[in-house]
């Protein structure tokens, strides 16, 4: 029955829509007022949802009908699991699992992967070019990010979420640390790439390609696509606080805010990255995270290893 319960209301399903879809109207309303405009009411981006499982489903002629109703799919329960597991570590450290945190690095990547496989199901060249990259994107990104992950494993020893927050709870929050800080600095624009958000929207640059993987989806498929999205709003936050910022702890209603803040100012500073940032060219992404943000990753790995 708890089991049950942690899945499908909180922090499972339930709870992981009701912040996504809060915190998906945040950032649009954010987006809004620096632009000089009102912002869409609180209700919008549930409607938004609604709307789109309302309508009709169509799969293009010739297209892989069922990677292309699967990637959806795929998305959304990687980024539930993924969310779920980051909550759960979270209310009680002792429910974890050896090996959780890789568990959840590698959940976190199937969003992005799920594009890829729609724009190859949609035999259309503007979803194909999207798909390609994608790829390029994941390619480039996931090395620092990996480096970085592996630079806090150097300091805490453990691949478990429980232990991370375990360690901060004893020693302080990572994120304070010089090595720790920047890798920080790394995964939080890796986290800009993964939700495909500007300078890093790339793969579907609108006023280019169309949507590009996106662009053959309705109904369903796309509400799924942009829930897994909105999702990801809540996840990859989380999955910051509880790396670097010693998680969230349940207790008094000081603790609660306090975490709540911790989710908000990292929340708005993705939001206001994106909304300040002009669009990267794919060569432009593959040289920066290849470049200056592997080396910048590789750095934090070596002060970790010397203590720092």
């Amino acid at each position: 029955m708890t089991g049950l319960f942690y899945i499908f209301v909180a922090p499972g399903l339930l709870f992981v829509l009701t912040i996504s879809l809060l915190a998906a109207w945040y950032d649009r309303k954010i987006t809004a007022r620096l632009q000089w405009r009102q912002g869409p009411p609180l209700y919008q981006p549930l409607a938004d949802i609604i709307k789109l499982f309302s309508k009709e489903t169509f799969v293009p002629e010739g297209g892989g009908k069922w990677l292309f109703l699967l990637a959806p799919l795929l998305s959304f329960s990687a980024v539930l699991i993924s969310s779920t597991i980051l909550g759960v570590s979270n209310l009680d450290i002792s429910e974890g699992f050896i090996g959780d945190l890789i568990v959840v690095v590698y959940l976190l990547s199937i969003p992005s992967l799920s594009l890829v496989l729609a724009g190859s199901a949609s035999r259309n060249p503007l979803s194909a070019l999207g798909a390609s990259r994608e790829m390029k994107l994941v390619l480039a990104y996931e090395l620092p990010f990996l480096i970085a992950i592996f630079a806090l494993l150097v300091k805490v020893r453990s691949f478990m979420l429980g232990d991370l927050i375990s360690y901060q709870a004893a020693t302080g929050w990572l994120g304070v640390s010089l090595s720790g800080f920047m890798a920080f600095v790394v995964i939080l624009v890796v986290c800009q790439a993964k939700l495909g958000n500007v300078p890093f929207d790339i793969a579907e640059a609108e006023q280019e390609i169309m949507a590009g993987p996106l662009l053959e989806y309705s109904g369903g498929p796309l509400a799924l696509f942009r829930l897994s999205r909105t999702m990801l709003y809540y996840a990859l936050p989380v999955f910051l606080i509880t790396l670097f910022w010693g998680g969230f702890q349940m207790g008094s209603i000081d603790v609660v805010l306090a975490g709540a803040a911790k989710y908000v100012i990292i929340l708005t500073t993705m939001v206001l990255i994106k909304d300040t940032a002009p669009r990267l060219r794919i060569d432009q992404a593959v040289r920066f995270f290849w470049g200056p943000w592997t080396m910048l990753a590789l750095l934090s790995l070596v002060l970790a290893i010397v203590g720092r």
